[in-house]
């Protein structure tokens, strides 16, 4: 549960900052037309600017936000053999995919795991973990290679950044208004926004944030398919089963929620957990190639 915790603390503190900044400036206030109704029009302006603002803000910072974090060390002038490999696989890759050419970075972790991120097509990182490179086969490795650059030339990030953004406008348009219900109708707040509505808005915020998390995350294990379709194409098909295999036998899970959308790996779901992974199952991705060969 930690990624779940991690994802949604990530998205609601930029939420929560952009709410706080607009109570401050009084642009709450403009919600109420002649003192008792709510100004809807307002109100899904105001919920658009955010929702959209905070899914942005974490796009437009994912590099910087995934080379602090995870420490990657972006490769700039590859210094041995491998990261040469690294940086020719990838431009190749990317040459094929008609998307520009990628950041490509090494970040520590002994665990076998990919990510990329980015604002856009031709502005990405792609990073591997020093685990990935020791303990996969040149073969594997270029498939996990192929299925990053795949979510980076289908656009993955800004469509996610996207879907985020659409749910985050919905979570606090419908808060806004549970809480001017409670204020208004059940406490029988006649005066100005009550404390009623700053309370019962933010519970609401929480728990909606939850189910929007499931959206978020149900549309992400949709495209790790096409992913994994697309570094079948770069790659190979049997050589991304082969990649997807190995990772089957890696429990490590390091990556965290913010980057773990766009990894090769997302840990092992069971049960009602699974409604908050952005991965598929490996035996389920694995089964989807299988069935195309």
């Amino acid at each position: 549960m930690t990624r779940l915790f991690l994802f949604i603390a990530t998205n609601l503190a930029i939420v929560f900052l952009i709410s706080i900044t607009f109570q401050i400036l009084g642009i709450d206030g403009l919600l109420m037309a002649n003192g008792v109704d709510m100004n809807l029009n307002a109100l899904l302006v105001m919920s658009a600017v955010i929702g959209f603002g905070g899914s942005f803000i974490s796009l437009a910072i994912s590099k910087w936000s995934a080379k602090r974090s995870m420490g990657v060390q972006v490769i700039t002038s590859p210094s041995n053999p491998r990261e040469n490999w690294l940086i020719e696989t990838v431009k190749r890759q990317a040459d094929q995919a008609g998307i520009g050419m990628p950041e490509v970075g090494i970040f520590p972790s002994n665990s076998v795991n990919a990510f990329a991120t980015g604002l856009s097509r031709n502005n990405a990182l792609v990073a591997v973990s020093s685990g990935l490179l020791s303990q996969m086969t040149t073969e594997e490795a270029e498939a996990v290679l192929g299925h990053e650059v795949a979510h980076v030339a289908n656009g993955d990030m800004i469509t996610l950044g996207l879907i985020q953004g659409v749910v985050n406008t919905f979570v606090i348009f419908l808060s806004r208004i549970i809480g001017f219900f409670v204020d208004r109708v059940i406490l029988k707040n006649e005066r100005g926004l009550g404390i009623g509505y700053f309370i019962s808005s933010i519970v609401a915020q929480m728990i909606l944030s939850v189910f929007a998390t499931m959206i978020v995350m149900w549309f992400s294990r949709r495209r790790e398919f096409r992913a994994d379709e697309g570094g079948a194409d770069l790659a190979g098909r049997e050589q991304m089963i082969a990649a997807l295999k190995r990772l089957q036998g890696d429990s490590a899970d390091d990556l965290p929620a913010e980057f773990a959308a766009f990894g090769i790996s997302g840990g092992k779901p069971t049960g009602f957990r699974a409604l908050f992974m952005s991965h598929p199952p490996l035996e389920e991705r694995i089964a989807a190639l299988e069935a195309r060969l």
